[in-house]
């Protein structure tokens, strides 16, 4: 059983896949802790879905948004009595309104406070409040890019090469360098539907590549 600040895990469910699973249910069994995992229907028999003390399978007919359904995943922490959550990264690891739902049930998020992923889980946002601090940033948009004349005028501002980042999430997902104006239109799709996949999110900017 895991202690820490006066709590006591004794089931962490993961709610991730792949290898970041794998990591942290080696990390869970290292300390003591029950590992329930959540997944897909294509990762039924994936190693850290065998490797877990319980599953549950969340059945999406796109099988990333198995991942994704906050109120799913909620509902399977509660299911199999779960008292926190580790999310890894990407997916849910950086949605306010995720953390706020398991406040709600009282489940534990192994991760920064929602008011702390509002502000920084949103890379536009946290721009803005890098900024208003006085703090130096690469140059790029302020705002959401989705339209290729848009993103194209403004790397001729700051120059060439730039990159295309998904505001929402991590792990270098929905990221893509570009070095000429003709690149913009397919690298923009790319980054959206990415991002939209992996985060349920479709908002990306560009900004200086350094």
């Amino acid at each position: 059983m895991f202690l820490r600040l006066g709590m006591a895990f004794k089931r962490v469910l993961i709610a991730n896949r792949g290898e970041i699973a794998l990591r942290i249910l080696r990390t869970l069994r290292d300390l003591g802790i029950e590992a329930a995992i959540i997944h897909g229907r294509e990762d039924r028999l994936s190693l850290p879905v065998r490797l877990a003390d319980v599953a549950l399978e969340i059945v999406r007919t796109n099988p990333l948004d198995s991942y994704l359904d906050i109120e799913a995943v909620v509902q399977a922490a509660k299911d199999l009595e779960c008292d926190a959550v580790h999310p890894g990264y990407g997916f849910l690891a950086e949605n306010a309104a995720f953390v706020h739902r398991l406040e709600e049930e009282g489940i534990t998020f192994i991760g920064p406070a929602a008011e702390v992923i509002t502000l920084l889980g949103d890379k536009i946002e946290a721009r803005a409040a890098m900024e208003a601090a006085g703090l130096p940033t690469a140059k790029g948009s302020s705002e959401p890019i989705s339209e290729a004349s848009v993103a194209a005028a403004l790397a001729e501002d700051i120059g060439y090469p730039v990159i295309i980042k998904a505001a929402a999430g991590g792990g270098g997902i929905g990221m893509q360098i570009v070095n000429a104006a003709d690149e913009f239109e397919g690298a923009l799709r790319l980054c959206q539907s990415r991002a939209k996949s992996a985060f349920g999110d479709d908002r990306v900017f560009v900004e200086k590549y350094i």
